[in-house]
């Protein structure tokens, strides 16, 4: 049980340093708007299954360079506040990793995009229909991305337990209408919907989340998903 415990710290203590990027620091709001742009985007692109790793790839890369240049800023912070030339150093080598990886999703961008967004090969832009998987994974993604997101309006308990939405309701209920349009089977569909119930049931008897916040993080996944899917087919 004391496993568990610390490997649930060890994991909420994660997702608060994702939180805290996202709420100081401008740049990652950036990054996290054209993530889910682009994640978007995929779902229109007849993509091959490398160009998405590298989508992916290009993606986590820029977040990740954005949250180790924070940690450094914040340490070199924390041993001085005064000038000092190697801090300078440190801050513009950091800054230097997030302006390569910028490079580098932009270059990923170019040789994925361009052909299929040229306006003499704008035929290319079709639509799947027969990449359900596909559309699911991205919706949960985004799903993901927007309850982060959703974490940093809430100034009350951990960004894992608490917050403005519930994040378990909205996974849970994006999973169930997801399993509902794949399946097209009326009781395929319903069971799902139970089971992303007793998910919610758990969160508001745990006293984890209210009533509301589960409700909107229901609304959140139902609404992802279905957007997604209408759009897309």
């Amino acid at each position: 049980m004391e496993k568990n415990t610390n490997l649930i710290k060890t994991f909420n203590y994660a997702i608060d340093g994702i939180i805290y990027t996202l709420k100081s620091q401008r740049n990652m709001k950036i990054h996290y708007a054209i993530a889910i742009l682009v994640l978007f985007l995929t779902l229109f692109l007849n993509l091959s299954r490398i160009e998405i790793i590298a989508v992916f790839f290009s993606i986590s890369l820029v977040i990740l360079s954005e949250m180790f240049n924070t940690a450094i800023e914040k340490t070199v912070d924390l041993v001085t506040t005064e000038y000092n030339p190697l801090a300078k150093i440190a801050k513009d080598v950091a800054a230097g990793a997030v302006l390569i990886s910028a490079l580098n999703s932009i270059m990923v961008a170019y040789l994925v995009f361009f052909d299929r967004l040229n306006p003499s090969t704008l035929s290319l832009l079709i639509k799947i229909k027969n990449q359900d998987v596909h559309v699911t994974i991205i919706g949960i993604i985004i799903t993901l991305l927007f309850v982060v997101a959703g974490k940093t309006l809430s100034p009350k308990g951990s960004h894992v337990q608490g917050g403005v939405v519930s994040g378990h309701a909205a996974l849970s209920f994006a999973l169930a209408t997801s399993i509902g349009y794949i399946s097209e089977n009326a009781l395929v569909a319903t069971l799902s919907f139970m089971l992303a119930l007793l998910v919610a049931q758990s969160r508001i008897e745990g006293r984890i989340h209210t009533l509301r916040e589960v409700i909107y993080g229901g609304i959140l996944g139902i609404l992802v998903i279905t957007l997604l899917f209408k759009v897309v087919f």
